[in-house]
């Protein structure tokens, strides 16, 4: 009998990233990638000790705080980049597990993202 190589977390993560940004991140498109079951997918994600919903949500705030620090997207784009009804949506999940509104969140990284120099200029008002 054939043994199937069940993939790891992190190839599982990087899959769900993958369909994030072509779409829509499901349990089975994900296990398609893999050429598995979706129910084979979930097994192997049990003996990890974690679920697709909660990968997804991992995923999914990475992702968001990627975005948040390195571009300039509105956050109803995000939002929606993150398959995310709305940018309510996404705000209120950024905010329960960050403890941080996504807007704020952008402001205090991009402020920790300045050299010791800009943050004094800032200080004295130049820009």
């Amino acid at each position: 009998m054939k043994r199937i190589r069940t993939p790891s977390r992190y190839a599982i993560r990087a899959a769900i990233a993958v369909s994030l940004r072509n779409g829509h991140a499901t349990v089975h498109r994900t296990a398609r990638q893999f050429g598995i079951s979706s129910r084979s997918l979930q097994r192997r994600l049990a003996e990890f000790g974690t679920s697709f919903s909660e990968l997804l949500a991992e995923v999914r705030l990475d992702t968001a705080c990627h975005l948040l620090v390195e571009s300039d997207h509105r956050i109803v784009d995000i939002a929606a980049q993150l398959g995310f009804a709305g940018a309510s949506s996404f705000s209120r999940t950024f905010q329960r597990m960050m403890k941080i509104q996504p807007g704020a969140y952008r402001k205090q990284q991009s402020a920790l993202r300045c050299s010791p120099h800009q943050n004094e200029m800032r200080r004295n008002g130049h820009r």
